[in-house]
């Protein structure tokens, strides 16, 4: 492929972003950084677009927004998202300034794990690209001088999607945001200055139908994306289609994956994947009681984890613990992609 082709991509990112939350980067990066001067409004400048890839400006020693080209079998693939770039040079003289910023990235990916499920990391180190591996915190092997970490996606390059690019760009944004400001930005990935609004439904997601048995069974998008449309219609079954929602923000930032609606209030429910039902109150537990309890969101009268497995006699006994010493409306429910059961806690 020709360097122009790449620049080309590079540029109609820069005018289309005017219409997205990425096209306030570099506003961002002067309000973040106290810059004396305003870089423009382009995400991507000449002196950062290259013959195989390019990040944003001002990208060299930050998480940076990332885009290249990618050899796949003599076939190039387009990649897009955000990096850690450790090769030093000029402008990096060390990798000392990345490091705290891959500490605050790590802390983002735990507090939210299921924010990227649908992309994917790899990593260059020692001149071979890794395979593609699931979204999560970056151990500390990686963090050395030559080694390229990536977050996103690939397409063929001559299938690429601006506006599909830019999406993902506004949902890596608030991951780049908390990481450049340290932390002091809240860590979640929708705006939390809009309240709860009930609205029922269930969101249109990734379908599974054409995929294969080993990816249905270890994809954790595609299994949480049955297990809540599965959720849903059983929920619709019992309390109507008008009293059920799906990914309804908290007001707080954060999104609930099922809300039924009750007229004594409502019961959020969060899905997880793990096979124990111990792994999956672990994981949910704390979502739950921020959703519900955080300040500025919307109180909740049950909180449910969902899981593929039959809640056993140690869960039960913990949960009915959380109900009578702290009196926390939790419980566990079974629900499978094709036929559901229920087990209280």
């Amino acid at each position: 492929m020709e360097a122009q082709d790449l620049e080309a991509i590079a540029r109609e990112l820069n005018v289309r972003a005017a219409e997205h939350a990425i096209g306030t980067l570099q506003d961002l990066r002067v309000e973040l950084k106290q810059l004396p001067r305003h870089p423009g409004k382009d995400i991507f400048r000449t002196q950062t677009i290259w013959d195989r890839w390019a990040f944003h400006w001002g990208g060299r020693t930050e998480l940076q927004f990332n885009i290249g080209l990618e050899d796949a079998s003599g076939a190039d693939e387009f990649r897009h998202g955000v990096a850690f770039s450790l090769e030093t040079g000029r402008n990096l003289p060390t990798i000392d300034v990345l490091v705290p910023k891959m500490r605050l990235f790590n802390d983002y990916i735990r507090m939210n794990p299921d924010a990227f499920s649908e992309m994917r990391m790899w990593h260059y180190a020692d001149g071979e690209r890794s395979s593609n591996y699931m979204p999560g915190p970056i151990p500390f092997e990686l963090v050395r001088e030559g080694v390229f970490i990536f977050l996103g996606k690939k397409t063929p390059f001559r299938q690429v999607e601006h506006e599909s690019v830019l999406e993902d760009f506004d949902a890596l944004l608030p991951l780049y945001q908390y990481v450049e400001s340290n932390g002091a930005s809240e860590p979640v990935t929708s705006p939390s200055n809009s309240g709860f609004n009930f609205r029922s439904g269930c969101t249109i997601k990734l379908s599974s139908t054409t995929a294969s048995q080993t990816r249905r069974q270890l994809d954790v998008s595609l299994r949480h994306n049955e297990l809540q449309w599965a959720l849903h219609d059983r929920l619709v079954s019992e309390h109507g289609a008008a009293n059920v929602g799906t990914e309804l923000g908290s007001g707080v930032g954060t999104s609930v994956d099922v809300v039924v609606r009750q007229p004594d209030g409502y019961w959020f429910y969060e899905i997880k994947t793990a096979r124990s039902p111990r792994a999956c109150i672990r994981e949910a537990v704390g979502q739950l009681l921020e959703y519900a309890f955080w300040p500025g969101a919307q109180e909740a009268r049950r909180l449910v984890v969902v899981g593929e497995t039959v809640l056993d006699a140690a869960g039960s006994a913990y949960l009915q613990l959380l109900n009578q010493r702290f009196s926390l409306p939790i419980q566990y429910e079974q629900v499978g992609s094709s036929v559901s059961s229920k087990a209280l806690g």
